[in-house]
């Protein structure tokens, strides 16, 4: 058992910091900006106790994890006013399960280095659904020795945790895990409203091609609600643009070319206009069919 700190109980962290008490049996410190949030939680587990900031919450932890929303996000309960690294202890691991940029990374995985603590990046893949029943993906950036630490407490909630490479890799990995998604569902999308137009029977055509090489986690969990319409799954169309402008802004700066990714991005605007900024992702087929048959779920 650790003593572990969780910053941010959002709708990816709430589940996460339980799998660490629940099924990690560790001791748990929790703030949340709405400290209402953290007080629910301790009373739901019935265990753990709520912080008034990221700082007290980190005092004495073997172990600080953050999940909140975006680099200045990650930037306020790190190094801002009564943030977390003023009170992290030499030794003890920094995880920054946040998806953000690699430079906020790599500035922060400095800053640790010189207070005396290990910090990583590990932004995970495996959406709300994934976070609730503690099977998420974790990519992760940072040293050697400061995974072998924290590997044994990511996994309370991951079924894959891998090192990656040094500072930044983690969120350098869930750039690509997203612009691969991005182009898996604006294909699934359109090979469906085509199927659509061509009269053919969608059940069976799915079953049939999921067996060869079209099938992927989107084709088997999605396609369903893609014909019906019904786009209130999880990770939403938000989320997804804010992830893909961190890629876009990456590859500006070390030259990739990302003409899919951009066009991607655009046509999720189009899905933000029709009201759906917090569809499930699946909803690229919304601007494809009829806009007024999308049920916003």
């Amino acid at each position: 058992m650790a003593k572990v700190a969780w910053i941010g109980l959002g709708v990816m962290g709430y589940p996460m910091a339980g799998h660490l008490l629940k099924k990690g049996g560790h001791d748990l410190t929790v703030y949340n900006r709405n400290a209402a949030k953290a007080q629910a939680w301790v009373k739901e587990h019935g265990a753990g106790k709520a912080a008034a900031t990221p700082a007290e919450a980190a005092k004495d932890a073997d172990f600080v994890f953050s999940c909140v929303g975006n680099d200045d996000d990650v930037r306020a309960v790190t190094l801002g006013k009564d943030g977390a690294f003023a009170a992290v202890r030499k030794g003890a691991v920094f995880i920054d399960n946040t998806t953000a940029s690699a430079n906020i990374a790599r500035e922060l995985y400095a800053a640790a280095k010189e207070k005396g603590f290990g910090f990583l990046d590990a932004p995970v893949s495996g959406g709300q659904a994934g976070a609730q029943n503690g099977v998420l993906t974790v990519m992760v950036g940072g040293d050697q020795d400061a995974y072998a630490k924290a590997e044994p407490v990511m996994g309370a909630y991951a079924r894959m945790v891998k090192l990656i490479g040094p500072s930044g890799s983690g969120q350098l990995t869930k750039m690509v895990n997203q612009i691969c998604i991005a182009g898996i569902v604006q294909g699934l999308s359109e090979g469906l409203h085509f199927a659509q137009k061509a009269g053919l029977d969608i059940p069976a055509v799915v079953e049939t091609i999921s067996k060869g090489a079209a099938q992927s986690w989107q084709m088997d969990n999605r396609w369903k609600a893609m014909m019906e319409g019904k786009f209130e799954f999880g990770f939403a169309v938000d989320w997804m643009r804010k992830d893909l402008s961190i890629g876009i802004d990456e590859a500006r700066r070390n030259k990739a070319h990302l003409p899919a990714a951009a066009l991607i991005d655009q046509f999720y605007s189009e899905v933000q206009a029709l009201g759906g900024g917090r569809w499930d992702t699946c909803s690229l087929i919304a601007r494809l069919n009829n806009p007024k048959a999308a049920s916003k779920g």
